[in-house]
């Protein structure tokens, strides 16, 4: 029991502090900045919407402002199957750089973005979601960053707006502590995967998705960096989000993401392969987290199981720290603790989410794009 003890804590330190360290070193020692500069590629924004009517108006005329020339920019919209109005306001809206595309039936996301490729005219194609708003010159700086001849793909930066949320403080510090990563992994190369949020590719190196594909902004830049381009992260590309609202949206969220990694898994064979150019950053960056959740029942069923008392502290140490994330529910009478409490609940609250995934993955549950 020893060794399923220590193996499931060094699981979990590596992923969480060992792999960000070596990036760290990585990005210090060995850095490869991009060569940025002027560039004005032609460009067609992407957009996938599944009843998105009440956030349209605001999305579009965000588009609308981006500062980048109208005769460079188009912007494709499909709406997949939409039942909500979302198809009457584009047909309305649409006309001279915005072309809006309308598909009879619901059939997921990745089937309207290759719609979208298919029809989109652009050098770059840039993917974004209806939510968010991005900033007016991230157009710009992602076109210059694909100025570099080796990069290919450009994942923006994707900032969450304060508000007061259940789950704020504790997926605020996770999102800081991804971004970190993100950033260390392109200065020192690549990166595994984009913000949906907001991303670019060269349009020669985007590959088409197969259906019921969850995560594009995972499964795009893998195979632009296969094809051996740079995947790097501009963190002057801004585009603003909400928290979400609530632990249980948090929760679907992640779960979702995370059945789209094992998905990523199962269907993409070479993943785990040497012709993946990014193999120690996927299997350290994506597979391990998939591994944590096993990896903290490792280390509770095997120090009840052991007799030394350095077990049996370690047990109930791991009784306090679940105890205290669930205290992060109350955490407005938490007072100077809730910040730490709401910490160890979005931990928590990640990890229940893989092992949801996980189940999703066994009993061959699919996930059909909704909003």
């Amino acid at each position: 029991m020893k060794w399923v003890f220590w193996i499931s804590v060094g699981t979990i330190l590596y992923t969480y502090l060992g792999y960000p360290l070596i990036l760290y070193v990585q990005s210090r020692w060995s850095a490869r900045p991009v060569r940025t500069a002027a560039n004005l590629p032609t460009i067609s924004i992407i957009m996938a919407v599944y009843n998105e009517a009440h956030a349209l108006p605001d999305k579009l005329h965000n588009l609308s402002q981006l500062d980048y020339p109208e005769d460079h920019l188009e912007i494709v919209i499909v709406s997949d199957g939409s039942t909500d109005g979302t198809n009457e306001l584009l047909r309305q809206c649409a006309h001279g750089k915005l072309r809006a595309f309308v598909l009879p039936e619901h059939k997921g996301k990745a089937i309207a973005l290759n719609h979208g490729i298919e029809a989109a005219r652009g050098e770059v194609l840039v993917f974004t979601d209806a939510r968010q708003r991005i900033e007016a010159n991230a157009l710009k700086c992602l076109a210059a960053d694909l100025a570099d001849p080796e990069v290919g793909c450009v994942s923006g930066e994707l900032i969450f707006a304060t508000a007061k949320q259940d789950l704020g403080e504790g997926a605020g510090l996770y999102w800081r502590m991804e971004k970190k990563i993100r950033r260390w992994e392109s200065l020192s190369g690549s990166v595994v995967g984009a913000s949906g949020a907001l991303y670019a590719a060269r349009r020669s190196l985007v590959v088409p998705l197969p259906e019921g594909t969850l995560l594009d902004d995972v499964y795009i830049p893998m195979h632009v960096a296969r094809q051996g381009a740079r995947v790097v992260f501009e963190p002057k590309a801004r585009v603003w989000d909400t928290l979400p609202a609530s632990l249980g949206q948090e929760f679907r969220r992640k779960t979702r993401t995370l059945t789209g990694n094992y998905q990523m898994l199962q269907s993409v064979s070479w993943l785990l392969s040497p012709s993946n150019p990014v193999l120690f950053r996927f299997v350290s960056h994506k597979l391990l987290r998939l591994a944590v959740p096993f990896a903290l029942a490792g280390i509770f069923c095997s120090s009840l199981l052991l007799h030394a008392s350095f077990y049996k502290v370690a047990v109930l140490a791991q009784l306090l720290f679940y105890g205290f994330g669930l205290l992060g529910l109350m955490h407005p009478w938490l007072g100077f603790a809730s910040r730490p409490a709401n910490a160890v609940l979005t931990f928590l609250t990640l990890n229940a989410a893989a092992l949801v995934a996980f189940l999703n993955f066994v009993i061959g549950r699919k996930s059909v794009w909704s909003r």
